[in-house]
């Protein structure tokens, strides 16, 4: 009797995307992501980095910066790798003193971080320009343990992006994706090297989009609440599609380790300066030449607006592009170009993307109504911001205005070439309104709702004549600022 036939299916082949795809149908049958076949594919791209600043006059240092086989290891205390060895080895590391007696002074200084391959032809390599600010002998190595000396093609610290290329061909890859498509709530993976240790895989999901933080002016970040740690640094922040869309950057810290904030570089801004460095070796911003602060529903009510959107300008530098468009004090950019300008903190990353010798189109929100003003973009060398700080008492005669709670005077003429004022009214004293609203002795007042006022009579019918709330354009040390007043 002839074997019963069976149906023997066809071994079934699975390409590495397809492998890469698995976590996302994993997570779509059981809610739960399994991440093996995106690490798997795209592991093998993710190299670490190891940036050193060494004295080239010191033979010791050129040749890997060793003292008896051991690495000299970081002898600050507040550096997080300094107590990482410490738990480890104690006070006898060398580096940390014990019995190391190599002066700390001949000891480099190194950092480590992350960084993966995305170009295999010619091995370029994104990472943090933080990772190699001030590096002078740059090490690759690769998940198969294979080590290249890198080359910076170009560091841009305003966007944290840096370019590195090796001298290797054939090399794995990681896929571009597009981080517009992704949302918050979604699982994101990241990989990199965690205080030294290579090709460590966490993940979390997309906690923010489009997050601006002090002193990053020019990027949009995605905010995540993947596990990152120093070290992890220009590692790639990949979707469930083992697509990266984003290049680990910082996290928030009170304590230097992982307290569930971390931020990344979206990648198509990254790509965009890489191409820039690439090519030129440098990146060209666009710039305004205006001071902007955020809004309130004080302030938004004291112009006119229904809600608090857009970005006031608190000040015009002289003969910068906005100056030569007609930008006043007072102005709310709403719209840069057709977008929408969402806060203060939008607007510089919307105008950096602008091309410099270009004409843009910015509506304003100016005497209650909206003005189009054509600007010919800068090219953007310094900013400014808006800030607050402690001011002079000088001069004598001075008048109260009770409503507003102030006591001002007219400015010197000293005092107005001084501070480069042509009016003001200098803050003698502050109380009431004014005081709630921080507005403090030695500020000089120069606007009310975006009027100019010079004398001390025109204030007092400027506030006399207000709503229930306005808004004071300030001079305070070397800013301006609008200051929202609620008059009651």
């Amino acid at each position: 009797m002839w074997p019963e036939r069976r149906n023997i299916p066809a071994p079934q082949v699975i390409t590495p995307a397809q492998a890469a795809m698995m976590p996302a149908e994993a997570a779509a049958k059981t809610g739960i992501p399994d991440f093996s076949g995106l690490v798997e594919t795209y592991g093998p791209a993710v190299v670490n980095i190891s940036a050193k600043h060494v004295d080239i006059m010191n033979h010791n240092s050129i040749n890997g910066g060793m003292n008896g086989g051991n690495p000299q290891l970081p002898i600050d205390p507040s550096d997080p790798f300094y107590q990482f060895f410490k738990h480890f080895y104690g006070n006898g590391v060398p580096g940390m003193g014990g019995n190391d007696s190599q002066n700390a002074a001949d000891t480099p200084s190194e950092s480590l971080g992350s960084g993966f391959i995305v170009r295999s032809s010619d091995g370029y390599i994104l990472t943090n320009a933080h990772v190699v600010d001030g590096a002078n002998v740059v090490t690759v190595k690769t998940t198969d343990k294979r080590e290249y000396r890198a080359k910076v093609i170009g560091s841009d610290k305003q966007s944290d992006v840096a370019v590195l290329k090796i001298d290797a061909k054939n090399l794995p890859t990681v896929k571009i994706g597009d981080p517009n498509g992704s949302k918050v709530g979604q699982w994101v993976v990241a990989i990199g090297s965690p205080y030294g240790f290579d090709n460590t895989v966490t993940s979390g999901i997309i906690s923010a989009k489009s997050r601006s933080l002090p002193n990053e002016n020019y990027t949009p970040f995605i905010q995540t609440d993947v596990p990152v740690n120093p070290g992890n640094s220009g590692g790639p922040l990949f979707n469930l599609q083992g697509e990266v869309i984003g290049i680990n950057s910082m996290i928030y810290s009170q304590t230097g380790g992982f307290q569930g904030l971390s931020f990344a570089i979206p990648l198509n801004e990254a790509m965009k300066v890489k191409d820039a460095l690439v090519k030129t070796g440098h990146v060209d911003r666009g710039r305004l030449g205006v001071t902007v602060q955020g809004m309130d529903q004080t302030l938004a009510k004291s112009f006119g607006l229904q809600s608090p959107n857009g970005a006031l300008v608190s000040s015009v530098e002289a003969g910068s592009p906005a100056a030569k468009a007609g930008f006043q004090p007072g102005d709310v950019i709403l719209s840069v170009d057709g977008q929408p300008v969402a806060d203060s903190n939008a607007l510089p990353s919307q105008v950096a993307a602008l091309a410099p010798g270009t004409t843009a189109n910015v509506q304003v929100w100016r005497d209650k109504a909206t003005k189009d003003l054509a600007v010919t973009v800068g090219t953007l060398s310094d900013t400014k911001t808006a800030s607050t700080g402690q001011g002079a008492d000088k001069g004598d005669s001075a008048s109260q205005d009770a409503r507003l709670g102030v006591t001002v005077r007219p400015l010197t003429p000293e005092e107005k070439q001084s501070a480069s004022l042509s009016r003001g009214l200098l803050v003698r004293q502050s109380g009431g309104a004014a005081e709630s609203a921080g507005i403090q002795a030695g500020d000089v007042i120069l606007a009310v709702n975006g009027q100019p006022v010079t004398t001390v009579q025109q204030l007092k019918t400027m506030v006399a004549h207000a709503g229930d709330s306005i808004a004071l354009l300030i001079q305070r040390d070397d800013a301006q600022i609008f200051v929202p007043v609620d008059l009651g």
